[in-house]
């Protein structure tokens, strides 16, 4: 395969370090046209769905395309915001604070988010990197925990890039972070402040997103990972083995996924006569479909419906400034050895970028 034409080179251009932040993607807009062209792109990747090109081909395109896109578009109508999907709203955010916070500690370094599925997509945004002297990129999936229907995803997508590029620039990929000590320490607080606000639940429920069963047996880690997660946030909440219980959501199919399930577990508590329960998803960073319509709507729902009294969704990290802290310690391990040091005047600029994204971003949530 013949690479692709190399920007122009400029002589005593200084090589640049990127931190490319990268969500899973989300559609154009909340109609079934943008969701037929999303979910298109996100299930024909065969990292998503192993099943044989040729019988999922026709199984696509024959029913799911057909039928799940104008149910999908309903349910992201529910969730959109003027400023439109949340989960690229909080990435974009995400994106912005991080090369703020990561300035402030002596860093210049250029901070993007891109999409794996979606806009804006992964190629353009490598693509525009090298044309702005990127010469260094360390790829920061927005997945703590590693799977090979995600994470492994996204590295393929990089790879396949950069396979038709002839001058590629030094890469780092950060695997997972599930039990990263910012990362923990995050979730513990926004517990921690969510419960000082609202009391305490009798039971709170860690909801990860599911993958099918045969993915664990074949070796992936994703449930182990979900798993140390729940364990390591347990211990610094002081929560004892009774106190919660680790679920997984979004099944789809009629094959066995992890278990056990989400909305289940739900009504089998509020039968056991749980007055309350708190849910938490700690494998999204940002709000998205899953958390702000599948939990907080559907899954509360459920809960109410079969006898349970109050159901309490705890947000996800988003553009907490506790959370930016500890992902700028999990780019900057990662960077360790590159020089990103800045200068005395270069960090006060970008001290002062930082506070005007702050400001921002506060604004922009107080609308929301």
């Amino acid at each position: 395969m013949r690479p692709n034409k190399e920007p122009s080179y400029k002589h005593g251009m200084i090589a640049r370090t990127a931190v490319v932040l990268v969500n899973l993607g989300t559609p154009d807009a909340p109609t079934a046209p943008a969701l037929r062209r999303y979910l298109r792109q996100f299930l024909s990747d065969p990292r998503v769905v192993e099943i044989p090109k040729a019988v999922w081909w026709f199984i696509l395109n024959g029913i799911v395309l057909p039928f799940r896109s104008s149910k999908s578009a309903a349910k992201y109508a529910s969730i959109w915001t003027k400023e439109g999907s949340p989960l690229r709203v909080h990435t974009e955010k995400q994106a912005s604070l991080l090369r703020g916070y990561l300035g402030e500690r002596g860093h210049d370094v250029q901070v993007v988010h891109a999409m794996r599925y979606g806009q804006p997509g992964l190629p353009e945004v490598l693509d525009k990197l090298k044309v702005d002297g990127c010469d260094r990129i360390l790829v920061l999936p927005a997945y703590p925990q590693y799977s090979g229907t995600t994470t492994a995803s996204i590295f393929d997508a990089v790879f396949k890039h950069y396979s038709r590029v002839r001058n590629v620039p030094e890469l780092r990929l950060v695997k997972h972070y599930h039990d990263h000590e910012g990362y923990l320490l995050a979730l513990k607080k926004a517990i921690l402040t969510y419960w000082d606000m609202h009391g305490r639940p009798d039971k709170l429920v860690m909801s990860f997103h599911g993958v099918p069963k045969r993915t664990l047996m074949l070796g992936d880690p994703y449930h182990c990972e979900c798993h140390k997660t729940a364990r390591l946030l347990a211990a610094q909440l002081q929560l004892g083995a009774e106190e919660y219980v680790v679920t997984f959501q979004s099944r789809f199919g009629k094959a066995e996924w992890l278990q056990p399930y989400t909305a289940p577990t739900l009504k089998a508590l509020a039968r056991e006569g749980r007055r309350r329960v708190d849910v938490i998803c700690p494998g999204f960073i940002s709000d998205c479909l899953e958390t702000l319509e599948e939990i907080a709507m559907e899954a509360k729902q459920d809960f109410l419906t079969a006898g349970g009294k109050e159901f309490h969704y705890i947000p996800c990290l988003n553009e907490d400034n506790a959370w930016i802290s500890g992902m700028a310690e999990i780019a900057e391990q990662h960077m360790i050895g590159w020089p990103t040091v800045l200068t005395p005047l270069m960090r006060d600029d970008l001290r002062k970028e930082a506070e005007v994204s702050r400001q921002q971003a506060t604004s922009l949530g107080a609308r929301e």
